[in-house]
């Protein structure tokens, strides 16, 4: 069996609590390149200019495992090279992640709307993860899952990397039972509480998931808990975990989720952030058998979604 090629680790600290950027240099390119330096124009040069990697490359910037990589260091492939991205400017969510559990191994965190679970897109320095790793001094700290950037609640990090894999798997293998909560139309005509099952898709580049023929790939159990003046409160428990899952099966009932940007309808891109609205549907409880100690684990947000 071949052995498994040691990934050197970072010469780089992490930024504001992100970590740099980390190329292993192709060992079969399309080209070859005289130089390294030839290959990041090659390959950055659209997006930051050629000018931009000459500066990044005479600072130092891009550096290897043995040290500030020389501007005219030959190409070598499989060589590791690290820098750190230019961070735009970010406007601050303007609310905070509580911690609702923190041991040695995970921290529980309880997440706020809009914040991301870690950087993506447009999202970088103004994520659960980053904003967690500065305040509690843990640069190692990862997510086991990923909870979207408009639902809050509950989300589980690792704080060493020798324990993700355990922590993750759960997840992969659907050993944590998690419970939402939700606010919706009321609508008397709809047998509750029910189970949908449909097959989701959502292809890359497009904002929202749709609903398709053929075999159920994802499977939500719905219950009304409440209802006041035309609005419910709904417990809801995905057996699957496909993208917008629960907002996909709740518009499907003709029940979508109150402050939803998506679903039915995408709104315009300025009303999507608006903290005033947001998506009224919270990560509410997760519930484990701890991999490392074999103790039953549960967790509840203290979070609330207000009145009906």
């Amino acid at each position: 069996m071949a052995r498994r090629r040691q990934v050197p680790s970072s010469p780089l600290e992490q930024r504001m609590g992100v970590d740099p950027v980390r190329l292993r240099l192709p060992a079969d390119p399309d080209g070859w390149w005289p130089t390294v330096r030839d290959h990041l124009v090659a390959r950055f040069g659209q997006a930051i200019g050629a000018r931009q990697v000459d500066e990044m490359l005479a600072a130092g910037d891009f550096v290897t495992a043995e040290g500030p990589l020389a501007p005219e260091a030959p190409y070598r492939a499989g060589l590791f090279v690290w820098f750190h991205r230019e961070f735009a400017a970010e406007e601050r969510v303007p609310f905070e992640v509580e911690v609702v559990y923190r041991d040695e191994r995970v921290v529980v965190a309880d997440k706020p709307h809009f914040l991301a679970t870690t950087p993506r897109g447009g999202h970088v320095t103004e994520t659960a993860l980053a904003r967690l790793r500065r305040d509690l001094d843990l640069p190692e700290l990862q997510p086991a899952h990923r909870l979207d950037r408009l639902t809050a609640g509950l989300v589980l990090f690792v704080v060493q990397p020798r324990h993700r894999g355990a922590y993750q798997a759960l997840f992969q293998r659907r050993q944590v039972r998690k419970e939402y909560r939700a606010v919706a139309g009321y609508d008397p005509a709809v047998p509750l509480p029910a189970t949908v099952r449909s097959r989701i898709v959502k292809e890359r580049g497009e904002l929202t998931a749709r609903e398709v023929p053929g075999e159920p790939n994802s499977e939500s159990r719905i219950e009304l808990l409440e209802e006041h003046e035309g609005r419910g409160l709904y417990r809801l428990v995905p057996h699957t975990g496909r993208t917008h899952q629960l907002r996909v099966h709740m518009n499907a009932l003709g029940l979508p989720i109150l402050g939803d940007p998506l679903y039915p309808r995408v709104v315009a891109e300025a009303e999507r952030d608006d903290y005033a609205r947001p998506l009224r549907l919270l990560a509410a409880s997760l519930e484990y058998t701890d991999p490392v100690t074999g103790e039953a684990s549960r967790f509840a947000s203290r979070r609330r979604l207000g009145p009906l």
